[in-house]
């Protein structure tokens, strides 16, 4: 990713703007990172990941019980360990 200032970013937007074609540009801000310069299809690509958020009263009763017969498979035992505190 390249970063660059916001004066230089402003002074040269064109030239960001080409580059934020191939990757992405960090706007920085007092040498903080404010905002990520991206390509149109790039945020198009990132939108169609965005996931949905359920809660337990968005689901039927029938789509609890199926959760609740539910297992993990046998193959998760091994990050077991990650559970324990």
């Amino acid at each position: 990713m390249i970063r660059v200032a916001a004066a230089e970013f402003q002074r040269n937007i064109g030239r960001y703007q080409d580059l934020a074609l191939t990757q992405p540009v960090a706007v920085t801000r007092n040498g903080r990172e404010r905002t990520v310069l991206i390509s149109a299809e790039e945020y198009e690509r990132l939108r169609r990941r965005d996931r949905q958020v359920l809660g337990l009263e968005d689901f039927t009763e029938d789509d609890i019980s199926a959760l609740e017969r539910t297992s993990a498979p046998e193959s998760s035992k091994a990050f077991d360990h990650e559970l324990k505190s």
